[in-house]
Formats: C-alpha cells, structure tokens, sequence
C-alpha cells in the first residue's frame, strides 16, 4: 500500500507495522506527530497499542524498558533535548540489553528552529555504544524502523533512530508492508541481565563491549550503507542521512560516494574507499562532525579530510543546497534569498491567551521591587522574554525556574520569581520545588497553568487538576498555594496575591489558571458537533 507521509509519520507506521505495542513520549518538536499518528491510528485500530503521553522522557525511557523486559515491542520519541533528560536510564538500557524490541526515536532541530540548543544525538548512541539508524528518505524511515526493531532483538540492544527536522516534516509517498503481529509476553532468559548491582554490570558491560565487531558487522553488511567507486575515486565523498539527499540534488559527478545511514560506522566501506585511492574525503552530514572526526581516526593521515570541522561547511545549522555546492566548488543557485519586502515576524504569545494577562500583571508588580529577578522557563510562555513583556530575566532548560529562582534566593536575591507552565511543571519541576521545600526558600513560583501542554499543539498535561495537591504534597504549605483566573478583569486581584506572596518570607505557589486559547476553540467546536 502506498501513503503520502511526514518522516514523523512513516517512523509511525513503521513501528506498528513492525508489531508494536507501546509508544512512550513527551511532545517535543520535531518529534510530536509521531505519538500523535500512533493515537489517530488507534481510533479504529484492532490491535491495541499503549499511546499516552508519559510526563517527561525519563520516564517514557524507563516505561519504554520495562515493556521490552516483558517481551513486547516499544518505541520512545523525544526531541534531541529530551535525550539529555532520559540519559541515565538510556545509557544503562545498553547495559542491560532488551528482551523485546525497544527503538529509541531522536529528532534533531539544527538551526534551533524550536530548540534551546543545537546537538547531535549520533554521539548518544556512541556514547552506549549502540546501533543508530540515520534514514535519508521517508522511505527509508518507514523500513529502518522495522528492521531496527529485528535488529534489537537480533542484537538483544536498544537501538537509536535519529532524524532531524526537514525529514521529519517532509512528506514523501511510502509503500508499507504487511503488519506484523505483537509479540507474545515472555520473560528475560536471564534475570540478572536487568539488574545492575556492581558485580552483574560489569559482566553486562564486557559482553556489549565484545559485541561491537558485532554491531559493525550489521552495519557493514545490511543494505543501508552503500559505497559507489567513482571515475575519480582520488576525490571521495562521505554522506549521511538528509545529508545524502543535499548531496544528491547537486548532482556530483565522478567523486566516489559512500552513503551511511546506519551505524557503528562501516568500517570495511571506509578501508574499500581508501584503497580505491581517495586522496580527499569530504564529509557532508548534518548536524556535527561526528563522522568528519571518526574518519580522522581511521585513515591515513595523508588523507584530507574535508567538512564543518575545516570550513567547507558551515560549523553550524543546517545544511543548504548552496552550502553543499559551495563545498563542492559548484556555484550557488541563483538567488534563494527571500524577497527583500518580506518583513521577520518573531513568534508572539496569541490573542487571548492567558499568558498574556499574568505577564501583564507580574510586570506592574515587579516594577515596585528593586531589581526583580524572573526565571522562565520552556514553553509558549516563555515568549514573555520578548515584546512586549521583555518579562523574564533568564531561560535555560526544563524546569530550571524553580531551582534557578532557588540559588538566586540563596544567594540573597528578593524578589526571586519562578515562572512554569504545567507541563513543564510535572516534566522535571516537580523536584526542584521540593529542594525549595527543604531549604525554605524565600521565592514565589508561579505556575502559568493553560490546562495542556501549548507549545506543541494541545497534548495533555500530566498534571491538569492535581497541581494544587502536588505542591501540596510536596510540602508548600496550604496558605500559600494561591489560584488566579488570568483575565484583565482580575488584574487588581491578581497583582495583590502576587504582592501578599512576594513579601511572605517563605515558599509561595501562584497558579495563573486559564484554559490554552487554542484547545478551547478546538472543545468549543467539538461541543457543537
């Protein structure tokens, strides 16, 4: 059967044509619409497959492991940043292997279209030493997630499938295959392998470290990788990924090519095209130079390797169709510039959404203190930084308000505000609340609470109707968790409880509650069906 689908959403199909039976994830650009493709197609599904969205991606990783350890197949997406949240359990599901199939999905953003960073998740699956699928096609996205999940229970690993944005949210036609059936639940043949005490760990990790020839060997010989000797093989180019399809438009002629879309590197290809008599090597992939460095590594030094690293392309953002003929000594394209009359538009908070009027009034408030320090955090809401809020004083990652407004209090700042959505809240919010808690922190947290999780479309928020109880629970204590209504008809309400909490010496909660402008329209209309 033939579909037209994003690379988000070939991955998707993939996966439950391969037999899945649990998707675990937290909404994050690029990576959304794969989850969201999954609970679509369950609408009318017969084979039930586990779709709901995990409160953050550590605990998707873990969700993720322990259905593997009961024999099913399991996919895990985030987008690159999500990959730093759910480190630890990934780096040690290396150790512990798998029973059933688990895949772990990375979308890249290069350029930072939506991202605090830019970072390339191929050094992750490095780092655990681990197979990595990199597709340079819808298509091949479609077959790679398939034939990673035999190849995790083949190799008994996780295995890491990475794409970055353009290949996520680009459409392609697809031929998919017949579906596959779920595995049956089964037990790990040994226990032991899911334990990691010292003395089991250590045996664990020699045996993925004896399993590498292993691993290259599946790279070497699937398919994926491919090798083209050129009519002047003296010049090589080495391409990876959407790397190849930048390449490939540019239409190279004579060069040798070797094409890498899975990994640990081929080792053999390499050697094959360094014998052919590659005397130059340029490297285009995208993202970092992961490969330029290893194929320093490995061939002889009389070799020119070319790439970011050397300046033939860009060290930074994505790769062009210019960039890349730049690099090929080609010149550029007749103007891809945009018109000179169209004018930037920078995102902005929408029109009627509740951000807008708590930020309206944390503004009037801060300006009565001397030398307020406001801590954002990710999501819609930290468009507050720019016009016309200019609100927030600092943004750095998940959840890093709360213990960033903390340290700030520690070192003697007042008034020291955080500012969190919901989602985020619950993502990795959670335990920094707690640390003020225990330290009996002198700052206000203000949890700017649109019931979902807006940045990436309307998911749902982990914590909708329980945050009072959480902060409760966590130790805030009950006088001093305070619930606004962020509408101009409120200010005067909402700018006194911020003022009674910020001169309250102790830890305050301030839940600005206003139902996300968009999903409203959407359960408005919904309402009138």
């Amino acid at each position: 059967m033939k579909k037209l689908l994003l690379g988000d959403e070939a991955i998707a199909q993939g996966a439950i044509d391969a037999g899945l039976s649990g998707v675990y994830a937290y909404p994050g650009t690029p990576s959304t619409e794969i989850t969201e493709y999954i609970q679509f197609q369950q609408r009318n599904a017969q084979t039930a497959i586990f779709c709901k969205w995990a409160t953050n991606e550590k605990t998707a990783m873990e969700a993720a492991l322990g259905m593997s350890y009961m024999g099913k197949r399991a996919l895990v997406c985030m987008k690159h940043v999500g990959m730093n949240v759910c480190a630890d359990a990934f780096m040690n599901a290396a150790i512990t292997g798998v029973n059933g199939g688990l895949v772990v999905l990375a979308a890249d953003d290069p350029s930072m279209h939506s991202s605090q960073n830019e970072q390339d998740s191929r050094f992750y699956a490095k780092f655990a030493m681990i197979p990595c699928f990199e597709p340079s096609s819808q298509q091949e996205a479609y077959s790679m997630t398939r034939d990673a999940f035999d190849l995790s229970e083949k190799l008994h690993t996780p295995v890491l499938l990475r794409v970055t944005t353009r290949m996520a949210h680009s459409r392609a036609v697809v031929e998919t295959a017949p579906q596959r059936e779920q595995n049956a639940m089964s037990f790990p043949a040994n226990v032991q392998h899911f334990i990691l005490l010292p003395a089991f760990a250590k045996r664990n990790y020699a045996e993925l470290v004896a399993a590498q020839p292993a691993f290259v060997h599946e790279s070497e010989t699937s398919g994926h990788n491919i090798y083209i000797k050129g009519d002047t093989p003296e010049k090589a180019i080495v391409t990876t990924g959407i790397g190849y399809n930048y390449l490939m438009e540019n239409n190279p002629s004579g060069e040798s090519i070797l094409k890498i879309t899975q990994y640990p590197l081929p080792v053999s290809l390499v050697n094959q095209m360094v014998a052919d008599g590659a005397k130059e090597i340029l490297v285009v992939e995208e993202g970092q130079p992961v490969v330029e460095e290893l194929l320093r590594g490995m061939v002889p030094s009389d070799i020119t390797i070319k790439g970011r690293l050397t300046g033939d392309l860009p060290r930074m953002g994505e790769l062009t169709p210019d960039s890349v003929r730049a690099a090929l000594s080609m010149p550029a394209l007749e103007s891809s510039e945009p018109d000179a009359i169209v004018v930037g538009r920078p995102p902005a908070l929408c029109q009627g959404c509740g951000h807008r009027d708590m930020y309206a009034a944390l503004n009037e408030v801060a300006r009565e203190y001397e030398n307020p320090r406001i801590f954002g955090d990710i999501g819609c809401y930290t468009l507050g930084a720019l016009s016309p809020f200019h609100a927030l004083h600092a943004t750095v990652e998940m959840g890093a308000s709360v213990t960033m407004a903390k340290g700030a209090a520690d070192a003697g700042q007042h008034p020291s505000i955080a500012v969190i959505g919901d989602s985020t809240f619950t993502h990795s919010g959670m335990t920094g609340l707690l640390d003020c808690v225990n330290s009996k922190s002198n700052l206000v947290v203000l949890i700017s609470d649109n019931l979902t999780t807006g940045m990436t479309g309307g998911q749902d928020s982990a914590g909708t109707g329980r945050l009072e109880q959480i902060c409760q629970g966590l130790g805030v204590e009950p006088e001093h968790i305070r619930v606004v209504v962020p509408l101009p008809k409120n200010m005067e309400e909402i700018k006194s409880v911020l003022r009674e909490e910020i001169d309250y010496n102790g830890v305050s909660v301030v839940i600005a509650r206003r139902e996300c402008i968009q999903t409203l329209k959407r359960h408005l209309k919904e309402a009138k069906k």
